[in-house]
C-alpha cells in the first residue's frame, strides 16, 4: 500500500511542497539525458544544450510561464534537481532574461522574435548586470548605451576596464545574447537612467563585431560558461532598448517618467520574479538532500565499537542532523509557498516604489528580497549538513550534493547580494518603525519572557517550547529588541554634522543583523500558517506538526547566543530547549519513512 497516496490528495499539501502537474512530465523528458558530470567544457555544452532543448520543448512559453508563479517555479525546481547547472542556465535565460523583455519591452513586438527563438532554444541568452571593478556596479553602471539618432540606434561601450561585465555566456555556435544593464546616454551626451538593452552577442561566427570575450572564467562550484565581457561599440536596435514607459523624440533627447532612483528600482524589478520563485527551487534541494542523505544512513553500516554492523541513522548525533534536515526543509517549504503568493500579488501593481538606500533590493520587494536571503542561507545550510554526515559519498559529483550545495552557494551574492539586501532591511526597517513599536506587529497582550514589562503590540510568547507559534514570537520580540538597540546606535551617532557614511558605517553588522532577523521571522511565521491551512487529519498531520515544531527548536537552538545576549530571552526561558529538542526528534522518527516517501513523491 502506498502509505503517500491519501496525503497527495490534499491539494494544499502538494502545493506546500512544491508538487505540481507538469513536474511528471518534465520529470520523464529530462530522464531521456541521464545526469553525469562531463570532463571538459567542450563536451558538457552540447549535453546541456540537449537537455535545455528538451525541457524548452516539454515546457509552456515563457509568457505562460511568467503568468503562473506556480508553474514557473515548477518548472526551475525541476530543472535544478535533475542538474544544477541546468538549472542556473534556466534561471538566468528564462528568469532574468525573458523576464526582462516581458515586463520592460516598448511593446511586445519589438521582443516577440527573441522571446520565441529563446522558447524554441534556437537562441539562447544570459542577464550582464554585474561589473566585475567595483562594489554595488549595479548602483552605477559605468557600461553606457549611447544613443544614434542617425540610425535610432543605442551604441554600447565599456568606458574603464573595471566596467567590464560578468555572467554566464554559453558556449553555443548559434546565436547568444543578453539583456545587458546600461546607463542611457541620449543624442544630446546628458547622461539617463539605468536601462537593460536585447544585445546580440554573438552568431555562428563567433563574437559580433563590438564584443570581446574574455577567456572563460571557471567556476567548479557550479560549472558553466562564464566570461568578462567589454563592449567597444555594440550596436542595439532602439526595439531592443527595455524602454518601459520611457521614450526617445525625434532629436533623440530621452525623456522619462520615473527618477533615476525608480528607473532603477523598475529595471532591477525582475529580481521578484526570481526571488518569488527562487525559494522553491531552493527548498527542492534541501528535501532532495535530506532525503538522500537519510537513505544513505539507513544503508550504511558502521564498524564503531559503540555498536558494530548498526546502521548510520540508528545513532542519535545523525539522527539529530538528519531529522533535523528535514524539518528545516519543511519549514523552507513553507517559506517558498508564501513567497510565490507575494510573487502573484506583487504583479498586481508596479507603481513607483521607495528610493534606493543601500541597495535597490527592498525598495524592489522588501518581503521577496527578505526570501531570497533567508532561503538561500538555509538551503546552502542545510544541503552543506546533508553532504558532512554523508562522508566522502556526499563529496561525489555523481551524488549530486556539490551542485546543489554550489546552486546554494551561489545565490548569495547573485541575484541581489544577500548581505546588501540585509543591511538595506534594517535600514529600511529603522527608517519606518517608531519608537516603542513592534515592526513585525502582531496582537497586544502577554509578558515577555525574562519578566520585562509588555511591549506595545508584541504577542504573546507561548508557555510551550514546541508550540509552533512559540518560535514565530520569540522572533517578532527581538526583532522589536534590535530594533530599538539599532536606534539607540545610531541616534548616538547622529549628531555633530556626521555624514552618514559616518553614521552607518559602524553600524552595519547591526543592521544586517536586523534585516535577517526580519527575512527569519517571516519564515517562521510562515510554518503555523502552512499547517493551518492543510486539511486536518490523515496520515501525514502528525508527522508534518512534528517537523514543524522541530524546525522552530533547533532554529532557536542556533540563535540562543543573540536571543540571550540582547535579553530578548532569559537563561530561563531556554531551560527546557534539550528536552524539548529530544522529544521533537522521538516524535518524528516513527514517521520517518512516510515523510521521507512525501518529500520524495514531490
Amino acid at each position: 500500500m502506498n502509505t503517500v497516496e491519501p496525503a497527495l490528495r490534499d491539494e494544499e499539501l502538494a502545493r506546500l511542497l512544491g508538487g505540481h502537474p507538469l513536474a511528471e512530465r518534465l520529470r520523464r523528458t529530462l530522464d531521456r539525458y541521464p545526469y553525469r558530470v562531463a570532463e571538459s567544457a567542450a563536451a558538457r555544452e552540447p549535453y546541456l544544450y540537449r537537455r535545455l532543448r528538451a525541457l524548452l520543448a516539454a515546457t509552456p512559453s515563457a509568457a505562460e510561464l511568467h503568468a503562473d508563479p506556480e508553474e514557473l517555479a515548477a518548472v526551475l525546481a525541476e530543472a535544478a534537481l535533475a542538474d544544477p547547472r541546468l538549472g542556473m542556465a534556466l534561471v538566468t535565460q528564462l528568469v532574468l532574461g525573458q523576464g526582462s523583455l516581458l515586463r520592460l519591452a516598448g511593446s511586445p513586438e519589438d521582443v516577440r522574435e527573441a522571446l520565441d527563438a529563446v522558447d524554441t532554444g534556437e537562441l539562447r541568452i544570459g542577464y550582464l548586470v554585474t561589473e566585475v571593478g567595483r562594489a554595488s556596479s549595479h548602483l552605477e553602471a559605468g557600461t553606457v548605451a549611447e544613443f544614434d539618432a542617425t540610425t535610432r540606434e543605442f551604441v554600447l561601450r565599456t568606458r574603464e576596464a573595471a566596467d567590464r561585465k560578468f555572467g554566464g555566456v554559453a558556449r553555443f555556435p548559434g546565436p547568444r545574447g543578453a539583456v545587458v544593464v546600461a546607463r542611457a546616454v541620449d543624442a544630446e551626451g546628458r547622461a539617463g537612467g539605468v536601462f537593460g538593452f536585447l544585445a546580440t552577442l554573438a552568431d555562428r561566427a563567433g563574437p559580433r563585431p563590438g564584443v570581446v570575450l574574455g577567456p572563460s572564467v571557471a567556476l567548479s562550484a557550479l560549472p558553466l560558461n562564464y566570461h568578462r565581457v567589454r563592449f567597444d561599440g555594440l550596436r542595439v536596435p532602439e526595439a531592443h532598448w527595455l524602454r518601459d514607459g520611457a521614450r526617445l523624440d525625434g532629436r533623440g533627447r530621452l525623456h522619462d517618467p520615473r527618477s533615476a532612483d525608480d528607473r532603477l528600482r523598475r529595471t532591477l524589478s525582475v529580481g521578484q520574479e526570481l526571488w518569488g520563485v527562487l525559494p522553491t527551487v531552493l527548498a527542492a534541494l534541501a528535501r532532495r538532500s535530506a532525503v538522500l542523505a537519510v537513505r544513505h544512513s539507513r544503508h550504511r553500516a558502521t564498524r564503531a565499537a559503540l555498536a558494530p554492523g548498526t546502521p548510520l541513522l540508528a545513532h542519535r548525533s545523525q539522527q539529530r542532523a538528519l531529522l533535523g534536515a528535514l524539518a528545516d526543509a519543511f519549514a523552507l517549504s513553507c517559506a517558498a509557498a508564501r513567497a510565490r503568493e507575494l510573487l502573484l500579488a506583487a504583479r498586481e501593481s508596479d507603481a513607483p516604489g521607495a528610493a534606493a538606500g543601500f541597495a535597490p533590493w527592498s525598495a524592489v520587494s522588501r518581503p521577496l528580497s527578505a526570501y531570497k536571503a533567508h532561503c538561500a542561507d538555509e538551503a546552502e545550510r542545510i544541503v552543506a549538513d546533508c553532504q558532512r554526515r554523508c562522508g566522502h559519498a556526499g563529496l561525489a559529483d555523481a551524488n549530486r550534493f556539490p551542485g546543489y550545495h554550489g546552486f546554494a552557494r551561489a545565490f548569495d551574492p547573485a541575484g541581489g547580494d544577500s548581505r546588501l539586501i540585509r543591511y538595506d532591511l534594517g535600514r529600511a526597517l529603522l527608517e519606518e518603525s517608531p519608537g516603542g513599536e513592534s515592526p513585525g506587529g502582531g496582537p497586544p497582550g502577554g509578558r515577555p519572557p525574562g519578566g520585562r514589562p509588555p511591549a506595545r503590540e508584541l504577542p504573546a510568547v507561548p508557555a510551550d517550547l514546541a508550540d509552533p507559534g512559540w518560535w514565530p514570537a520569540v522572533l517578532t520580540r527581538h526583532q522589536h529588541t534590535l530594533t530599538a538597540r539599532l536606534r539607540r546606535a545610531r541616534a548616538e551617532r547622529a549628531g555633530g554634522g556626521a555624514t552618514p557614511f559616518e553614521v552607518w558605517n559602524p553600524l552595519l553588522d547591526q543592521a544586517a543583523e536586523l534585516g535577517a532577523t526580519y527575512a527569519a521571522r517571516l519564515a517562521a511565521q510562515d510554518v503555523p500558517r502552512a499547517l493551518a491551512a492543510l486539511a486536518p487529519g490523515g496520515p501525514y498531520h502528525e508527522p508534518l506538526t512534528a517537523l514543524a515544531a522541530l524546525a522552530g527548536l533547533r532554529a532557536a537552538e542556533r540563535a540562543a547566543g543573540p536571543l540571550l545576549r540582547h535579553r530578548t530571552l532569559a537563561p530561563g526561558d531556554l531551560a527546557g530547549l534539550d528536552h524539548a529538542l529530544e522529544r521533537a526528534y522521538d516524535r518524528l522518527l516513527p514517521h520517518l519513512d512516510l515523510v521521507e516517501e512525501l518529500f520524495e513523491a514531490q
